[in-house]
């Protein structure tokens, strides 16, 4: 199992760099909502529309609300709007304080967004404004390693809690959503974080060092959420997995989570600061 998993984990990784830095905006911005359709097919089930048509009902119900915030951002015209991405980015980010208070607050919160078609917007939220965070960024000159920067900071952000967890783990997170967390992990992997933020500040000669300090902070805790808001769905759902289509890796959902609420997170907070590498 274990190694499935990193030969799928590599692959996934490999797959993501080439379409990264070799496709093309509009070839990026596709292979995005791609691999977001097929997490919206995932959440359909999560959301507990289990036939096969809901399932399809749901993710093209998806597509047809990225094409609508397409055409409002200014897709069509390949040039993105930044006052409207930053009006889609705000509603993201208000959406994200709220899922914070429903973790918190599991499983009593289950009163308020145990509705599947409450868990169905939910879906909605998390999904599409992730892809076009990710769309919106790599229409930068530097685009593809602004990208990369968000995935280091979920990457460091995981590690660095899984293993400040192992050692020093103790008090627990959210001990009803994810019973592995640890407060001491949490904090690790912020620490981590920290230094990724400042390393980075150091190799830009530290123009405007603590916008991007504060950006990374709001990231990483952004990716936290986004894993435990998943883990709070699968667990009122009685699942392990948001589906099986990657070997050793569970679903698409399993793999994006933290994703979906960072990437939204770090480009409004590049929007709002004027930031950029």
């Amino acid at each position: 199992m274990l190694k499935q998993r990193i030969i799928t984990g590599a692959l996934l990784g490999i797959v993501f760099l080439l379409c990264l830095f070799f496709l093309p905006w509009l070839g990026f911005t596709v292979f995005v909502a791609l691999v977001l359709l097929i997490g919206a097919w995932e959440w359909a089930n999560l959301a507990s529309f289990e036939t096969l048509y809901q399932r399809l009902i749901y993710t093209a119900a998806t597509l047809l609300l990225m094409i609508c915030v397409a055409f409002y951002v200014g897709m069509d015209h390949h040039l993105i709007k930044q006052t409207e991405v930053r009006n889609v980015l705000l509603v993201a980010g208000t959406w994200w304080a709220l899922a914070l208070l429903w973790v918190q607050g599991y499983p009593s919160s289950t009163v308020l967004w145990g509705s599947r078609w409450v868990r169905a917007l939910m879906g909605w939220l998390v999904l599409i404004p992730s892809w076009l965070s990710l769309s919106y960024l790599h229409q930068y000159s530097n685009g593809s390693w602004l990208i990369l920067l968000v995935m280091m900071i979920v990457v460091i952000a995981d590690s660095g809690a899984y293993f400040s967890g192992k050692a020093f783990g103790r008090r627990k997170l959210v001990v009803q959503v994810s019973p592995g967390k640890s407060w001491e992990g949490f904090w690790g992997g912020l620490f981590c974080c920290s230094l990724l933020g400042l390393i980075v500040a150091s190799s830009t000669g530290f123009k405007e060092w603590l916008s991007l300090f504060v950006i990374v902070l709001l990231t990483a805790l952004a990716s936290v959420l986004g894993d435990l808001l998943e883990s709070m769905i699968k667990r009122h759902r009685d699942v392990k997995d948001s589906g099986t289509i990657l070997p050793g890796h569970g679903g698409v959902l399993d793999r994006i989570d933290s994703i979906t609420a960072a990437a939204p997170i770090f480009t409004l907070g590049v929007i709002l600061s004027g930031w950029s590498l």
